[in-house]
């Protein structure tokens, strides 16, 4: 294996064992996943607001989002208000205890990335953006192996 390979593969095991470690400690002090904490540090921000939205800012799913809320919900962290004008659409707030939890959240990794991350000047982002989508791309599935799948095997002749 290459020098450089390995010293890649070396930087993102570090990532991964930061993050690790801080999903622990979060999961630790709060109960939450680090997931559940960025949702709640988002609907900490202003007034209420839609989880397609709150999704669309974390990069996630409706689905993802819908299941976050659900735990959220259980746990008393979050509250869901029908619209008044059309009563399909649900707005989430932080409860009391939401809050509460949020008081004593660990800044931890996310919090240290974005406060070092806007530092940087403007090239450095879009460089750090580029190289780390390009390494999400390398270590994504091959599209060509799921597609095998999903041709049709051919009928035995009998």
């Amino acid at each position: 294996m290459e020098n450089r390979t390995k010293l890649a593969l070396t930087a993102m095991r570090k990532i991964l064992r930061t993050t690790e470690l801080n999903a622990k400690a979060v999961m630790r002090e709060t109960g939450l996943t680090p997931s559940q904490l960025i949702f709640m540090q988002m609907l900490e921000e202003g007034a209420e607001q839609t989880a397609g939205h709150v999704a669309g800012r974390m990069g996630i799913t409706q689905a993802t989002a819908t299941a976050l809320i659900q735990k959220l919900e259980q746990s008393g962290m979050v509250q869901r208000r029908k619209g008044e004008a059309d009563r399909r659409q649900v707005w989430l707030s932080l409860s009391e205890r939401g809050r509460e939890v949020l008081a004593i959240a660990p800044d931890g990794v996310h919090a240290k990335f974005n406060e070092q991350f806007l530092e940087l000047a403007e090239w450095e982002q879009a460089m750090l953006i580029a190289s780390l989508e390009r390494v999400a791309k390398m270590l994504e599935p091959d599209a060509s192996d799921a597609a095998a799948i999903l041709v049709a095997a051919p009928e035995l002749s009998h």
